[in-house]
């Protein structure tokens, strides 16, 4: 967009908020700095990401240098129990929170989620948001998993959406089916997460067998229920053969074919990847 650009990779923060294995923070910050020496110069966490923002900042504070190349993207989510009570006082408490831990002046992008569509005040909130991007606490506004109706709502209230955050892979082709459509139509750049199905899709797990419970972390928990949705593990077995052909021929692994076929898809401006070292 006019005025912002980011690299076509985004390291995601949720691994480095628990469930994934421990976290040495300075071990974390090296990695970070490894990312951003091989051009991953935007990361993704969220307000909600336990320890996250502080850790990103402690970052920013130790490479200042590395701090100069990047973009942090950070979301506001209010808590599901005060969706009917938050205010512009609650919006702005929030945001002062992140910039104290990023130690930023002003939020490069932040992603708004709402919980519960039955409680209807989303377009208020979105717009509380917008008054603090015009206060200059904030730069550009986006989403993160909302439905097409509601980001419709958004964006005819008058909120300058930059992009939407939303779980896009070879295996879940669900923003297909409007929201890249209104999202194209709208200059809306989608921001996908799930591009790799947390390792699901990677060589490691071509020709093996269905995993047992438990499983070892909270992506793969939560990525074998979409692996499910696709339509069991013999399918996903015989894409993954088909991304391993593909690779052979590129020389590359499944992974990266994965990520790159999303990379490809019209309005996809980025795939966010976990990763909880370099």
């Amino acid at each position: 967009a006019p005025g912002y650009a980011i690299s076509r990779l985004i390291k995601g923060g949720w691994h480095l908020a628990g469930g994934h294995g421990s976290v040495e923070p300075a071990q974390a910050c090296r990695d970070m700095a490894a990312f951003v020496d091989a051009g991953v110069t935007a990361f993704d966490c969220a307000d909600i990401y336990t320890g996250v923002e502080e850790l990103i900042g402690r970052f920013r504070r130790e490479y200042p240098q590395h701090a100069k190349r990047i973009r942090v993207h950070t979301k506001f989510v209010p808590d599901l129990d005060k969706l009917g009570t938050v205010d512009g006082a609650y919006v702005e408490s929030i945001v002062d929170r992140s910039l104290a831990r990023l130690g930023l002046e002003r939020l490069d992008l932040v992603q708004f989620h709402w919980w519960d569509y039955a409680v209807p005040r989303y377009v208020e909130i979105a717009l509380e948001l917008e008054r603090l991007r015009r206060a200059g606490k904030i730069d550009r506004i986006g989403v993160t998993n909302f439905g097409t109706p509601e980001l419709r709502a958004i964006v005819a209230a008058g909120v300058p959406v930059l992009a939407h955050q939303l779980q896009y892979s070879l295996l879940d082709d669900r923003a297909e089916h409007g929201m890249a459509e209104f999202c194209r139509a709208h200059g809306i750049g989608l921001l996908c997460y799930g591009t790799v199905a947390g390792g699901f899709l990677s060589d490691r797990w071509l020709g093996q067998p269905a995993p047992a419970e438990p499983l070892a972390n909270r992506s793969l928990t939560k990525y074998r229920l979409i692996v499910e949705e696709f339509g069991g593990w013999e399918p996903f077995q015989g894409l993954l053969r088909t991304l391993r052909r593909i690779g052979d021929r590129h020389g590359c692994d499944v992974a990266t074919v994965a990520t790159r076929a999303m990379l490809d898809r019209p309005g996809v401006a980025a795939a966010i990847v976990g990763a909880t070292s370099s």
